[in-house]
């Protein structure tokens, strides 16, 4: 009997083509995050059963821009960076399951393949991307993390830019945000290859972090712009009033969610 290798497709001999490596996940990253508020109504309409709209402040919104390190238990991939290195942009809001506060990932951009492959097992809806942001650099022109100190940030998709932002630090803070600071709700969906037969995998899932650390968050003020695209609909999420920018780097490992109900989402 042949034996297939290997945690992701494609699946072979020696399991060495696989797309992603088993978890845990380990992430090195700069964040940029810019909060604002949105008609709620637009929070809801993606929001699947039976998640519900946060309590409190269900408008709110993050878009977060991140540049990545990542690699499996190993590290190599940190010595060959085309594995390692990626960026993504992504809009997270609130939303309420069972009496508690969950973040829920509505739309996310990433740059490599590897990273799509992640979200697919993970439940985030990634989608290929071009996601640029200013990096922070002790010496020449870049900035360094300062009062004053200026970053800018893009995301495009099949050839449209759809958000784009300058965030001007102000101060130290003592959070990178809160409406990403929760427990992330995501569904698992697979449709049926039977037409007419719905999904064959719908389920619920909570994951977060299995460890954090991270240096001195800082906050300021950020100008935000989104655009409308033909196949995209993140402007949607229109934006009804700022609530703070944020910049910080971070170390995340991330190493599995647990199941929290399956077929209950009504997704079609």
């Amino acid at each position: 009997m042949t034996s297939l290798r290997g945690y992701f497709h494609p699946k072979t001999a020696t399991g060495a083509a696989s797309l992603i490596p088993p978890p845990p996940w380990r992430y090195s990253g700069d964040l940029i995050t810019v909060e604002y508020r949105t008609d709620p109504a637009r929070v809801r309409e993606l929001l699947p059963e039976p998640l519900e709209l946060a309590e409190e402040d269900p408008g709110a919104v993050a878009l977060i821009w991140a540049d990545w390190q990542s690699c499996a238990t190993s590290g190599e991939e940190l010595l060959d960076p085309v594995r390692a290195q990626y960026a993504e942009a992504f809009a997270v809001v609130r939303c309420a399951y069972r009496g508690r506060t969950y973040t829920r990932c509505v739309y996310i951009w990433v740059d490599k393949d590897f990273a799509i492959a992640r979200g697919l097992h993970q439940g985030y809806p990634k989608k290929l991307g071009s996601i640029h942001q200013t990096r922070p650099h002790p010496y020449g022109p870049a900035p360094r993390i300062e009062s004053g100190a200026r970053f800018g940030a893009t995301l495009a998709a099949a050839d449209r830019r759809l958000a784009q932002t300058v965030v001007t630090l102000r101060e130290p803070s003592t959070t990178g945000g809160f409406v990403n600071s929760h427990p992330m709700a995501h569904h698992r969906w697979l449709p049926s290859i039977e037409n007419g037969k719905g999904l064959a995998l719908d389920e619920l899932v909570e994951s977060g972090a299995a460890s954090f650390e991270g240096g001195q968050p800082w906050t300021g003020e950020a100008e935000l712009e989104l655009f409308e695209a033909p196949t995209e609909e993140l402007a949607r999420l229109e934006i009804h009033e700022p609530i703070a920018a944020y910049y910080r780097q971070v170390g995340v490992v991330w190493d599995g969610g647990r199941l929290l109900e399956s077929g209950t989402s009504g997704a079609a």
